[in-house]
């Protein structure tokens, strides 16, 4: 209101067009932002506006152009660290990441404790199976920008695997969110194997169903009395601890087993729907940082049921806008609000045949429970499921589906629904 208060006064301000697209952008009013910085470029060739420009191009999924953008800014500044590493994020997108990779070196060549590029370059670095590099810069992720208050203080030593175990009680802890949770526990079992007394505090919804878990001594929820224990490890840092190369993951699936009395709650009413049995989930948390581009909207698998003798069972939890309307009119039946826990979802899925989900939670628990399982992925994945291939070393028995070009989820649902007519 204040920068627009002077273009009234003095319309060909150079400055106050960039200034209000760095408020609008900050607002996440992206197309704003953009026409603000298109006209702030056109009054002059500023490389900071360029920067920004980038930016926003990146918050509305365009990063070729952003990357375009970042160039424009290192043409006129070669040492500009955040641009080099906005680059380097903006080039994973594009599954450059041999080139990001460059672009976040020569960032930290300049500022060696740029914690922001340090932890994209390890998403880079896994991304393309370094697994031993990677995961030594992925714990730069507790001093990115805006997260040093996150790493908890226990007061008892981080154990990141260069102490024996045997006899000592051990505190894993979950940092991020629950498909991470989910594909980490897998590493307890061996802990205990090793002689270590396991503690393993997790999100509450996740603690019924990992109370079964091998090799688990106690599981609490996040907030409960801990007992006493000697060590402590994040689960993010487990694979870096037990030196974890992508032919060595622990994939002894299923880990994780439905509670039998779950099973039989759900069993009548996924019974009376027939076979095949197809549970679906088609978005994930809307503050996931890759949202826009793991998730997709309802109305964009229509076609699986279009034509197909399958049963559909949704577990998606939040609806986005308009999905409530779809489900009204589709064939599924939605349990995702009866679902009180992941218990409740892992026996869900025991009574289908096959999942097909997006990249969250419940595509993690469908690959730890051993239940088949299709993922569908965007143009650039997270790490754990590979840059390129159609199998992940974590979770082998899901085929994986990507996006072909960014966006291209009628690609992606087209195949699925081939393959779920010979299915």
């Amino acid at each position: 209101a204040c920068v627009g208060r002077n273009l009234a006064v003095s319309p060909g301000h150079p400055e106050a067009p960039a200034q209000r697209g760095v408020a609008l952008a900050s607002l996440g009013r992206q197309e704003e932002a953009l026409a603000d910085f298109d006209a702030a470029l056109r009054a002059g060739q500023n490389p900071i506006v360029a920067y920004n420009r980038g930016l926003t191009l990146a918050a509305l999924g365009r990063v070729a152009e952003a990357v375009e953008a970042y160039d424009r800014t290192l043409a006129a500044i070669p040492s500009h660290v955040a641009a080099l590493s906005s680059r380097g994020v903006a080039l994973q997108a594009l599954n450059r990441h041999a080139e990001a990779i460059a672009s976040f070196d020569r960032a930290l060549a300049l500022a060696p404790d740029y914690a922001d590029a340090h932890f994209n370059k390890s998403l880079a670095l896994l991304a393309v199976g370094d697994y031993r590099a990677g995961q030594a810069e992925y714990e730069w992720r507790w001093k990115r920008t805006g997260t040093e208050h996150l790493r908890p203080n226990f007061g008892r030593p981080l154990w990141l695997g260069e102490a024996p175990l045997a006899g000592r009680t051990i505190l894993l802890h979950a940092e991020q969110g629950l498909g991470d949770s989910i594909q980490l526990v897998r590493y307890v079992p061996g802990l205990a194997a090793a002689g270590a007394k396991v503690v393993l505090e997790v999100h509450p919804e996740l603690k019924a169903l990992l109370s079964r878990l091998p090799g688990a001594a106690a599981v609490i929820g996040r907030g409960e009395p801990r007992p006493a224990f000697d060590l402590h490890c994040p689960l993010g840092s487990l694979p870096l601890a037990l030196e974890t190369e992508p032919a060595s993951v622990p994939a002894a699936i299923p880990y994780l087993a439905a509670d039998p009395a779950r099973i039989e709650r759900w069993r009548a009413r996924l019974e009376a729907l027939g076979r095949p049995r197809v549970a679906i989930v088609w978005a994930g948390n809307t503050a996931h940082a890759n949202d826009r581009y793991r998730s997709l909207p309802l109305a964009r698998l229509a076609p699986l049921w279009a034509d197909s003798r399958a049963r559909f069972v949704s577990l998606q939890r939040d609806l986005r806008a308009g999905d409530a309307e779809l489900l009204a009119a589709a064939p599924l039946l939605h349990l995702g609000p009866e679902l009180m826990d992941f218990d409740d979802t892992a026996a869900v899925l025991a009574g289908c045949d096959l999942a097909i989900a997006v990249d969250t939670s419940v595509a993690h628990l469908a690959g730890a429970l051993g239940r088949p399982l299709w993922v569908l992925l965007p143009f650039s994945a997270d790490w754990r499921w590979t840059k390129d291939a159609d199998r992940s070393p974590w979770y082998p028995s899901a085929r994986l589906y990507r996006e072909p070009r960014p966006g291209d989820w009628d690609d992606v649902v087209a195949r699925v629904a081939l393959d779920l007519a010979m299915f």
